[in-house]
């Protein structure tokens, strides 16, 4: 299935980014800086451009206005939700974002923590990536991880209780049980097995998923 990549403005290492046929970049806002070091071709450059050091800003003043979006300051969509729709008007239901987590705003992590339900609730899936983690949402249904090797899987209810939660194949399995929005009881399981999978009947849990 074809993606839509983000490269945000938030923390960000470098690490490889498969770019396929049929995928689709949006460099967001000062993310633009990071697709430069990295030799990537944005397909859209979108942001307000408010906090872009001048040297990048010129280079993005330069993009064909076909390949930019210069949106205003005052605004109620963050920039990354804002490129969250111009990739699902395109079609995408897939999201890959990057530079999403950490940086000075801890506001702009927790935003981009609801972008991933703004996409959930629309039919789409959305991963915040970044070198040693992975950040997606579990809602009705069952996830198989595959083959992640070792790693910590995290695990958080994301408005209101999680019910019928179900983990098999990792160091913790539990079977139908309530995980609430109060009690943070889902830290640092452990996959030891092969294909472990997460179920919940009734709810939404937010998934972090980080390698050893």
């Amino acid at each position: 299935m074809a993606k839509c990549i983000l490269m945000c403005a938030g923390s960000y290492e470098p690490l490889e980014i498969e770019k396929q046929d049929g995928d689709y970049l949006i460099a967001v806002d000062g993310g633009f800086r990071y697709c430069l070091e990295q030799s990537l071709q944005p397909d859209l450059v979108l942001g307000d451009f408010d906090s872009v050091e001048p040297e990048y800003l010129e280079i993005i003043q330069q993009v064909p206005q076909e390949q930019r979006i210069t949106l205003p300051v005052q605004k109620d969509d963050t920039d990354t939700l804002a490129a969250v729709k111009v990739g699902l008007d395109k079609g995408y239901r897939s999201f890959h974002i990057y530079g999403a987590l950490g940086g000075p705003r801890m506001e702009h992590t927790l935003a981009n923590l609801q972008t991933l339900l703004y996409l959930k609730n629309r039919g789409a899936k959305g991963y915040l990536l970044d070198k040693d983690c992975m950040v997606f949402l579990i809602q009705n249904e069952t996830v198989t991880l595959g083959e992640k090797g070792p790693a910590y899987l995290s695990l958080f209810a994301m408005g209101g209780d999680a019910k019928g939660v179900t983990i098999k194949n990792m160091k913790y399995d539990i079977e139908d049980v309530v995980i609430s929005s109060d009690y943070p009881v889902g830290i640092s399981n452990e996959i030891i097995g092969t294909e472990p999978t997460i179920s919940v009947e009734d709810g939404t849990l937010l998934a972090i998923l980080r390698w050893m």
